[in-house]
């Protein structure tokens, strides 16, 4: 640590932030090190220490001889200002020394309203933000994560962009940098042979065209470019590396647990849910790989909370067969087993009991809508009887408190599919007087509901978003509606959901406007502390930009989409017959009672889906 950084830490808030040296962080010496990686999460170092797939990726790098991998979060305010007064440039944990040292700068990016962080932080590192400024092999930029199937904003500071899961890809990637150092190659032909690594997408290599009315026209490649590139899946879960032995915080996080990733993929086919296609086909994990890794993991870290991650927990086909093995471990050794991600139509009376044993916390259920015929459009597959059904269940097992999640601005909406929800909220209640077991503690029902943003890669892709003045009226209308003392009502700000909206399916010409907001002070617009929407306004109109250009105006079936490029290994063809079918109000069934023909199949090789 330097002198100026110790002088520094005393002044900041939690300073454990910025100084590594936790518990089984990886240090390699210099003279073993070919290639410096600095892994940069563009948000907070609690968020960042809370992200599973951060934790497996920085132990892939740093297994491959030659490569050390180290940690860069972006710093709270007050740290920020001291960086800029001292002209303190970005460090790494590990090293403590300067990224701009560092030969591969890579992000993983889950959240469209870290763009502004991405850009901030290569500001804040004194590393030119635009690719063309930096020549040679130094400070590559690369990408992943979710928000990396739309990479249009971005490119004008992202090198290439890493599809999909990385566990093989981030290897090949790093592995051919290793070569193009040695060998002395050029930036470009580095970027001409990573592009040939599939998953791998280099923006540089295609060009976009505009209508006269600012639809985009065409995407053409470079000549022997693809122009499709198609996301990597890892085939094999069990045999795929997972951190047992990961980074034991020093400071407080946001999940300061372990977390089991049971399986990828979702059976589901929620039209809104941009992961639950994405992330498909479904490959999960066995029971005994996943209680030996929970184990190892729990041991290791001494945390005293396991949490059982995937999108739609209580799909995984061996949850019995694992909380059965699990459960009485965590009973011995004192741990809460925390199953989130649970569905009301097969949240069974058993796995309650179990969950009990050891710990009663709240239920979270997310209906989504309030009427049948709401959640029929979206297609939820979950009826109002299921949902009550659990609830009743819930309450004469001796829970008082839940969680409904509900979103406003679905397609098709109207205000009696909004009254729909304070009247399902209404049942709930009458459900825990006809069923509650101990009536003392008294019933909290917590509503929240969020403004849908239609996003790439899923059936609601070509919708429009109502406005955010809409979207306040339909949460002030069932806010009348729901005077319960027993219901605590919350809702999302829309313009945060509004800018998100645009950033989501932007193109990019979006890039200008990143820029000018980061440098009129946008930064850190995940937090209430922080977001400034007038900034981002500002940056609009600076650019001659209309934001509702991505949001309320929606998308012809027939646009070019800025997101062609890139394939989830979903057909377009089947999002847009769910698309139909949504407008119809037709439910499609979910993976195991049926293949619905989406693709996703296809990108498997050696086994098949586990739906």
């Amino acid at each position: 640590m330097t002198e100026l950084l110790q002088r520094i830490l005393p002044t900041v808030q939690k300073p454990a932030r910025y100084t590594g040296g936790e518990y089984n962080q990886v240090v390699k010496p210099l003279s073993e090190v070919d290639t410096r990686v600095a892994f940069c999460f563009p948000d907070t170092y609690e968020l960042g220490m809370s992200n599973l797939g951060m934790r497996i990726l920085y132990g892939v790098m740093n297994e491959m001889p030659g490569v050390w991998c180290e940690r860069v979060f972006a710093p709270w305010g007050d740290m920020e200002e001291a960086m800029k007064t001292h002209d303190l440039p970005l460090w790494a944990l590990e090293s403590q020394e300067p990224i701009k040292k560092f030969d591969m700068i890579a992000f993983t990016i889950g959240y469209e309203m870290s763009y502004s962080n991405v850009v901030n932080m290569l500001r804040l590192a004194q590393i030119p933000i635009h690719c063309q400024e930096r020549q040679g092999l130094e400070n590559m930029v690369f990408a992943g994560g979710v928000c990396a199937f739309n990479p249009e904003p971005l490119v004008d500071f992202v090198d290439f962009f890493s599809l999909g899961e990385g566990e093989e890809s981030t290897v090949e990637i790093v592995s051919l940098y290793q070569r193009a150092k040695k060998e002395g190659w050029s930036k470009e032909a580095f970027l001409e042979n990573v592009a040939k690594i599939p998953g791998v997408y280099v923006p540089s290599f295609y060009s976009h065209s505009y209508h006269s009315d600012g639809t985009l026209g065409a995407i053409t490649p470079r000549e022997g470019v693809s122009p499709v590139v198609t996301k990597r899946i890892v085939e094999d879960l069990d045999h795929a590396y997972f951190p047992v032995k990961t980074i034991v915080p020093t400071t407080e996080i946001v999940h300061d647990r372990t977390n089991l990733e049971l399986f990828r993929g979702c059976i589901r086919g929620c039209r809104f849910c941009q992961a639950g296609f994405s992330c498909r086909p479904v490959r999960k994990k066995s029971p005994e790989v996943l209680y030996r890794q929970s184990v190892a993991g729990l041991e290791d870290s001494g945390n005293h909370e396991l949490t059982l991650a995937s999108l739609s927990t209580s799909d995984y086909k061996g949850l019995k067969e694992l909380t059965d093995r699990l459960i009485p471990y965590c009973l011995g050794e004192k741990v809460n087993l925390s199953v989130p991600s649970l569905r009301a139509d097969n949240f069974s009376q058993e796995l309650m009991h179990k969950l009990q044993t050891i710990k009663k916390s709240g239920l979270t259920f997310a209906p989504e809508a309030g009427t049948q015929r709401l959640r029929d459009v979206i297609n939820k597959n979950l009826t109002e009887e299921e949902i009550l059904d659990t609830c009743a269940r819930a309450f004469s097992g001796g829970w008082s408190n839940v969680k409904l999640y509900f979103m406003l601005g679905l397609p098709t909406e109207t205000d009696e599919d909004v009254l729909g929800i304070a009247e399902l909220v209404y049942k709930v209640v009458k459900t825990w007087h006809a069923h509650a077991t101990n009536k003392k503690r008294g019933l909290r029902v917590h509503v929240a509901t969020a403004f849908f943003v239609p996003k790439p890669h899923t059936p609601f892709q070509w919708e429009k978003q109502i406005t955010p003045e809409e979207y306040l009226r339909r949460t002030r209308l069932l806010k009348d509606a729901m005077r319960n003392k027993s219901v605590e009502y919350n809702w999302h700000a829309p313009d945060l959901s509004r800018l998100e909206a645009a950033l989501a399916r932007g193109d990019r010409r979006l890039g200008k406007v990143i820029q000018w907001a980061v440098e009129h002070g946008a930064h850190l617009d995940g937090w209430d502390e922080y977001f400034q929407y007038d900034t981002w306004i500002k940056a609009f109109e600076a650019c001659g930009i209309d934001p509702d250009f991505y949001t309320t105006r929606g998308y012809e079936e027939d646009e070019v989409l800025p997101w062609d490029t890139i394939s989830v290994g979903v057909n377009r063809s089947f999002l847009l017959r769910e698309r139909h079918r949504a407008l119809e109000g037709k439910v499609t069934k979910d993976c195991r009672q049926g293949c619905s023909g989406c693709g996703a199949d296809k990108l498997l090789q050696e086994v098949k889906c586990d739906a």
